[in-house]
């Protein structure tokens, strides 16, 4: 049985939603919830940007192209999304991070991701 972590965000509050349109999150619940069994740790709530999407492509994880086979009709720029902790740390060593939802990243994030770096590509003014 899978057993979720508790909601808590990185600044120590309740996790809010990251988007419901696309539907996101390890849970498919509109939140970066995450648990022991999601090994990517789909924790970092991002809005994507052309930027991002295409670098995402170029390090062979595709966000933009559709998936119809698994109801996932591909990302745009603008679309919020619950990102790998891992995959949003290597953008930004690389300079493309995109802007990131504090209140909506789960606080296992900080496993993988200083809370500093998360807070240089906020979207909240702290």
């Amino acid at each position: 049985m899978v057993t979720p972590s508790p909601s808590i965000n990185v600044l120590g509050g309740a996790l809010v939603p990251c988007s419901t349109d696309p539907m996101t999150g390890f849970f498919r619940d509109g939140s970066c919830n995450t648990c022991a069994e999601d090994a990517g740790s789909h924790t970092v709530c991002v809005v994507m940007t052309d930027e991002f999407l295409a670098y995402s492509k170029y390090v062979g994880n595709d966000l933009s192209t559709p998936r119809p086979e698994f109801g996932f009709a591909g990302l745009k720029t603008g679309d919020a999304w619950c990102l790998c902790a891992a995959r949003f740390f290597q953008a930004h060593d690389e300079g493309c991070a995109p802007k990131v939802s504090l209140r909506a990243t789960h606080n296992r994030a900080l496993e993988i991701v200083p809370l500093e770096v998360l807070k240089a590509h906020a979207i909240e003014a702290l």
